[in-house]
């Protein structure tokens, strides 16, 4: 036989050899990692590559004259041990994107029925932020935390007006004590996150002044609270203050108890 006649006969085998097993290594692969662990020997990369490899030489030389029968050999056998290699390797895996959290909230976003929670909000396992008290507003809104269960609230978490415990002013004055503000810090955080609710703030007084005096003081306090709570980010056109004086007491004015009572701001949502 010619060697050109046998280098043809070789070349068509190594096509026909190799590409059978590309094909079958490729279905095996778009079986999934498990089949793929499963290929059969004649499959792998290094098999196909020594059965390209030795295809290779054997057209190589027989493709070659006598004086260039080495040579062809080692060319052809590199170059069928690449091809053979090449065509039963597995096909790159593209790597699978890594889990997104938009809102950063430690909850990945195939996961979370919350998108768009608020930076430093403290969530559930679902991504939404946590509402302790169950009353249908988050804890870093809710102006009453631990409202009791069943309980009807409105939009600051509160069943009634909060009144604004231990936010003092100096004496006769409308001025805010130190540790007062330092209540409203807090506040005005809480509304700052409840964008959309507009609140009044009510001051009032006990009985002690005339009534025009007291209406007069309470008015400048309840003023003096919603400045305060706009210097630290809420808007001013959300807050509406009235002052009641002594009108409105909430225990007697016979006593100093009852006096220190009386003298309160309170804080009501503006429906």
């Amino acid at each position: 036989m010619k060697k050109s006649t046998t280098g043809l006969l070789l070349g068509s085998a190594l096509v026909v050899g190799l590409s059978g097993c590309a094909s079958s290594a490729s279905q095996s692969s778009g079986m999934g990692d498990s089949a793929s662990s499963d290929r059969a020997w004649y499959q792998h990369p290094a098999v196909c590559g020594l059965a390209g490899g030795l295809i290779g030489s054997g057209i190589g030389y027989a493709s070659s004259s006598e004086s260039d029968e080495d040579t062809g050999a080692a060319v052809g056998g590199t170059a069928g041990a690449t091809i053979g290699a090449l065509l039963c390797a597995e096909p790159n895996k593209k790597a699978e994107p890594a889990p997104q959290d938009t809102d950063g909230d430690g909850v990945i976003d195939a996961n979370d029925q919350c998108p768009g929670t608020p930076a430093g909000v403290a969530v559930d396992a679902v991504g939404c932020p946590l509402d302790s008290d169950n009353d249908g507003v988050p804890d870093y809104q809710d102006q009453c935390p631990g409202t009791p269960a069943g309980a009807e609230v409105n939009a600051l978490g509160c069943v009634e007006d909060l009144v604004l415990r231990d936010v003092n002013f100096e004496f006769d004055s409308a001025t805010l004590t130190m540790g007062a503000e330092s209540i409203l810090d807090d506040v005005a955080d809480k509304l700052v996150a409840n964008e959309n609710v507009r609140v009044r703030i009510e001051g009032h007084t006990d009985a002690v002044g005339s009534d025009s005096y007291n209406e007069d003081l309470s008015q400048r306090r309840a003023d003096s609270v919603a400045d305060y709570l706009a210097s630290q980010g809420v808007e001013r056109n959300r807050m509406r203050t009235i002052g009641y004086g002594e009108a409105q007491p909430v225990a007697s004015n016979e006593t100093d108890a009852g006096r220190a009572e009386n003298r309160r701001v309170e804080l009501g949502e503006w429906e």
